[in-house]
């Protein structure tokens, strides 16, 4: 049998990078993907140190034209893509809409939305002529609820998860599965990126209680791609004991 391939988008840090090391060492081979060329290349040594052959390509998801050219670009061996985990995704700014800077809410949209369009479209059609296929949308419980000053990433959030149905919807006829997960507080950089670099704003997000960490996402991506082929996990929320709803924490 084949050795499966996976395609995870935003490799470089937090989620991607764990779900790639524990797809690594099911036995996957990894295509990984993000903008930053020296964390690529250093997730990339973990990963063949594993056993696990690896594609890597700084892409910026944002630009349609790259995503199109990258995809077309794959050896043959390589497009054989069984897993498609859309990771790739940001906030940007905590404020409200009048305070909103329009930078924030474009790059927001433009990745989040879009981004996980333009290589879904790419890659969607490879697995239709094989018949077989599962797709993975990180959102969030942002987009399930909403919460204060998170307006447009809430919203984009909330395209991620009315995405995930559509496509649900389309592909099933084809055997391909397509499952949302929607994580509440992980620790990992998003609120450094949030923050702009703010490390000590950041890092007060995840004070006063136990918080879920990447390898708790990775796992669940694992053991949603390892179900039986007629059994399709549909949506699955994941969120700290600690967070019992968007915006809500119980600290110590």
């Amino acid at each position: 049998m084949a050795t499966k391939i996976a395609l995870i988008t935003g490799s470089t840090s937090g989620i991607g990078k764990a779900t790639a090391l524990y797809l690594a060492k099911a036995g996957y081979n990894l295509i990984i993907c993000g903008r930053r060329s020296d964390r690529l290349i250093e997730v990339s040594d973990e990963l063949s140190a594993i056993g696990a052959k690896v594609l890597v390509k700084v892409l910026d998801l944002r630009i349609k034209a790259d995503v199109e050219t990258f995809i077309n670009a794959l050896p043959p061996d390589w497009k054989q893509i069984d897993v498609l985990v859309n990771n790739a995704g940001l906030a940007a700014g905590l404020s409200s809409f009048a305070d909103g800077d329009i930078e924030d809410w474009d790059e927001m949209i433009d990745t989040n939305i879009k981004g996980l369009l333009y290589i879904s479209r790419q890659v969607m059609p490879l697995m239709v002529e094989t018949a077989k296929g599962h797709i993975i949308n990180i959102g969030s419980i942002a987009g399930k609820e909403i919460y204060p000053n998170g307006n447009v990433y809430c919203g984009t959030k909330h395209a991620v998860d009315a995405l995930t149905k559509s496509m649900r919807r389309e592909l099933a006829e084809h055997n391909i599965r397509v499952t949302g997960i929607h994580p509440g507080a992980v620790e990992t950089e998003f609120s450094l990126v949030r923050f702009k670099g703010d490390a000590e704003r950041a890092a007060k997000v995840y004070e006063g209680f136990e918080n879920l960490v990447a390898d708790d996402i990775a796992e669940a991506i694992l053991w949603c791609i390892s179900r039986p082929s007629h059994v399709n996990i549909n949506d699955l929320v994941i969120m700290p004991t600690a967070q019992p709803a968007a915006g809500f924490i119980l600290r110590k």
